[in-house]
């Protein structure tokens, strides 16, 4: 009889785990895999719009006398380090939920190496998680607009978003794939600890300090960015009357395009999440645990 065993699995296994998983992602049928990756896509959406709540301006406080008002706020990085750790609500409900997500897909890179996973049925995931993602967070952030959410706190959480939007659409080509390589190599190091995890409680604490670091350095997500940008230009090209109240607040805002976000943003963070979770992450850990055990 096997002895079952409590304590967390060491990185020998993990890798043995990731390999495992990326043939069955691999392998998964199309419909299932691209539900699963609509829900992801949301799932990282909901992360996002718990961030963007978290990270809205100062409260207002009125002085016992009632004749006086002023606004305060937490420093940036307070602020940014609340805002990694809501945003990490996005993992959790990926790998606890279930549900197929492009950037942690970049794991089954440890599976092709072993040639267990062909070239083509590699791409065919990431094409078609990718799209599922894409779908799903733009479809949140549609959802979202019609709530009129970001009209909450005195506009403020409306105001965050525009400024997330503009900043991300005023990145470098180079500075983008450099903050896409960062982010996913946390991401996927997020993903690769949970491999070792033997329950749920397991798994959530592995995520929470990678996500919530990534978020708090300012790091790029692909993922997330296809929320986080069309919910700002929603609001842009939708509510003019919104934009006359606070457009002053957001400097820069004719930079907010959606050319900005395919060019500037969506493609230079997607090759870099690439290069950091498939190159980084997964080829490192390929090499160190299992090209060895052929060799």
């Amino acid at each position: 009889m096997s002895e079952i065993g409590f304590d967390a699995l060491l990185p020998q296994e993990m890798a043995t785990r990731a390999e495992y998983l990326g043939v069955r992602k691999a392998e998964m049928p199309f419909l299932k895999m691209f539900m699963l990756s609509v829900l992801a896509g949301a799932f990282i959406a909901l992360g996002a719009i718990f961030a963007t709540t978290v990270s809205a301006g100062g409260m207002a406080i009125t002085t016992a006398a009632g004749d006086a008002a002023f606004s305060t706020s937490l420093p940036f990085g307070v602020t940014r380090l609340l805002a990694g750790l809501v945003f990490s609500l996005g993992l959790i409900l990926v790998v606890v939920g279930g549900a197929e997500l492009f950037t942690g897909n970049n794991l089954i890179v440890m599976a092709w190496a072993s040639g267990k996973v062909t070239a083509r049925a590699l791409l065919r995931n990431w094409v078609i998680v990718y799209l599922g993602n894409f779908v799903g967070a733009i479809g949140t952030a549609g959802l979202m607009f019609f709530t009129r959410q970001y009209t909450f706190g005195s506009n403020s959480i409306g105001i965050v978003a525009l400024k997330t939007g503009v900043a991300k659409c005023d990145l470098t080509f180079i500075q983008a794939i450099a903050l896409g390589v960062l982010c996913n190599a946390l991401v996927c190091m997020a993903v690769w600890l949970t491999f070792s995890a033997r329950s749920t409680v397991d798994k959530i604490a592995a995520i929470i300090f990678p996500i919530t670091a990534f978020v708090a350095a300012g790091f790029e997500h692909s993922i997330a960015n296809m929320y986080f940008i069309p919910y700002a230009l929603f609001i842009k090209m939708f509510d003019p009357d919104f934009i006359k109240v606070v457009g002053d607040k957001v400097p820069h805002l004719e930079k907010l395009t959606w050319q900005a976000f395919w060019i500037n943003n969506l493609l230079p963070v997607t090759l870099g999440n690439i290069i950091g979770g498939a190159g980084l992450v997964a080829a490192v850990y390929w090499a160190i645990f299992l090209r060895s055990e052929k060799s």
